[in-house]
């Protein structure tokens, strides 16, 4: 008998697919995302019987099921969590997996596996790959198995603390098909806690507040990590005067609209005289590989969690830290008061760079409009797109975790999947996926899901008609020798009308911030199409990845990459 049973002791007993619904709960999951199938049976049946306090969102590709979860995640700081078959489900989902692990999201993949005295022999049975466990490992930050019911909830609970510590990131557990069904008596769930934070350091507070005791120009870079840490953040950018800038996870840690904020365009302007480098929470991508150029005789302080970001970008000074309390352990260290106000500097160089924003057309334009009518707490989930590459720089974000991106994998289609987790992790605010015709086709078949669901997303689909970005390198770096990057395209409006979602178009600026604004007020799922001319966007990388000093051309900072 499944679920709950009595043994001839009398002794309540429970199914490991039930533990496992048992523990997530216990563990504060709320919602799993996924699709059932055959390996999976008794851990749905797990799910279905605790019903009214875990909710299941079935998709239309496992690739929805695991992208829902990482924007539930990213959205909300929560865990999130999918259940998909193994082998193929697994592999389907293992994009989202390798975002969430470079994103530092806690994303929890549930699947099973062939039948447990099968494992390993490549008898080939269904779904079964050589070493699934093994793949898991590779793409997450750590994957268990669940051989036995009895050792349901210490895996799960190890799982939880695995994801939460340190650096966060996903996780995966695997359970044969036969163990799912298979019972054990009936125990209390346990919880997986977060490993306490590495102590801070003193000698490595004091060396830091030394550099900064001899800065002239310091700025602050900000990435995920620092999301908790915005009182922190604020405190100590007031304090050194310094300008506080995120290429995109760390986006609004500081409210665009507070006098140190610099979005990434600005803030390489400023960079150019930077003495001191400041990292909190963050891998320093933007300076070191994005920009690619630093300026003459800098020093670094950086503050994480992860003692590997130490070894993979030696700082002058390394603070081993949790970012709110590295951050505040480092304020106290300060001497003196705070330094001579640089509010109009710092403003000086937005209204300086913006006209350069400004020529990144029709981009810019579309985002101020959907800034507008963007309620000021909404979320808006990029995607590798030309307007998702202009957001970087152009749209302005005034709380943590409101800006929702992939990260360096740059995971085209991530968009829309994404954007369904993140409205069901915040259903009383606003969510916006801004994707292109391409990316937006990875995903398109989640439009049943948001309509059966009722996720009401506002999706907008700017059509261009190409993969915007591969054709622009080929009309110019390879003389219009297009291959691949031309793409015919539905009728958007009356697609997501067969799927029973309402749809509009909007042609300029001001009819998609009206459309918008109506659209908002539906709450109901709702495509807008942007009709784009192929080929017409302006390109955002001189602006993302500018020249160095002194050089011009797209590719002019390479030459001063440091090994």
């Amino acid at each position: 008998m499944k679920g709950l049973s009595v043994s001839n002791d009398k002794k309540e007993m429970e199914t490991a697919g039930r533990k496992i619904a048992r523990g997530l709960i216990a563990n504060g999951v709320d919602t799993v995302f996924g699709i059932p199938g055959a390996h999976t049976y008794d851990l749905m049946d797990g799910f279905y019987a605790e019903r009214n306090q875990l909710r299941f969102i079935h998709t239309r590709h496992e690739q929805g099921a695991g992208y829902m979860a990482f924007g539930y995640a990213k959205s909300s700081g929560r865990p999130g969590v999918y259940s998909v078959v193994p082998g193929p489900g697994v592999l389907n989902s293992g994009a989202a997996l390798c975002t969430a692990l470079g994103a530092d999201t806690p994303v929890m993949c549930v699947t099973g596996n062939i039948m447990s005295h099968l494992i390993g022999r490549g008898r080939g049975q269904l779904h079964e790959l050589p070493d699934q466990l093994s793949t898991l490992r590779g793409i997450t930050k750590g994957a268990e198995r669940i051989d036995h019911p009895s050792s349901a909830y210490s895996t799960v609970a190890g799982l939880f603390t695995k994801m939460l510590s340190g650096r966060r990131g996903p996780v995966a557990v695997e359970t044969p098909w036969d163990v799912f069904g298979q019972t054990a008596p009936v125990e209390q769930p346990l919880v997986g806690e977060p490993l306490s934070s590495p102590e801070v350091d003193p000698d490595k507070v004091k060396a830091a507040a030394a550099l900064i005791a001899q800065a002239r120009n310091p700025l602050i870079i900000v990435g995920t990590g620092a999301v908790e840490a915005s009182e922190e953040v604020r405190e100590l950018a007031n304090r050194l005067q310094a300008a506080v800038t995120s290429y995109r996870s760390g986006k609004g840690v500081l409210a665009a609209d507070e006098a140190a904020w610099l979005d990434a365009a600005s803030a390489f302007e400023y960079w150019k005289s930077v003495d001191l480098l400041i990292g909190i929470g963050a891998s320093l991508r933007l300076p070191f590989m994005t920009w690619r150029w630093r300026p003459p005789e800098l020093k670094t302080i950086r503050i994480d969690i992860d003692p590997v970001e130490m070894v993979r970008l030696k700082p002058t000074v390394g603070i081993v830290a949790d970012a709110a309390v590295g951050t505040r352990a480092l304020i106290e260290a300060l001497d003196g008061g705070i330094r001579s106000d640089r509010s109009a500097e710092l403003l000086e160089i937005r209204a300086k760079v913006e006209k350069d924003v400004d020529a990144i057309q029709p981009q810019v334009d579309y985002l101020r409009a959907i800034r507008e009518a963007l309620p000021r707490d909404g979320f808006f989930v990029e995607e590798v797109s030309q307007m998702g590459f202009a957001g970087r720089f152009a749209f302005p974000v005034y709380a943590p975790r409101q800006y929702v991106t992939c990260g360096f994998q740059e995971n085209l289609g991530f968009g829309f999947n994404t954007a369904l987790g993140v409205k069901i992790a915040n259903p009383d605010k606003a969510v916006v996926s801004v994707c292109g015709d391409g990316g937006f086709m990875f995903g398109v078949q989640e439009l049943a899901t948001a309509a059966q669901h009722g996720i009401a997303v506002v999706v907008i689909v700017f059509n261009n008609s190409a993969y915007g970005n591969v054709l622009r390198d080929q009309r110019i770096s390879y003389d219009g020798r297009y291959i691949g990057s031309e793409l015919n395209n539905p009728d958007f409006v009356k697609l997501a009308e067969s799927f029973g979602v309402k749809a509009f178009r909007a042609r300029w600026p001001s009819e998609l911030r009206k459309v918008l604004e109506r659209a908002f007020s539906l709450e109901v799922p709702v495509l807008i199409e942007v009709p784009i001319e192929t080929g017409s966007e302006a390109s955002p990388w001189s602006l993302i990845s500018p020249p160095a000093p002194g050089t011009s051309g797209p590719q002019a900072a390479y030459a001063t990459l440091e090994a």
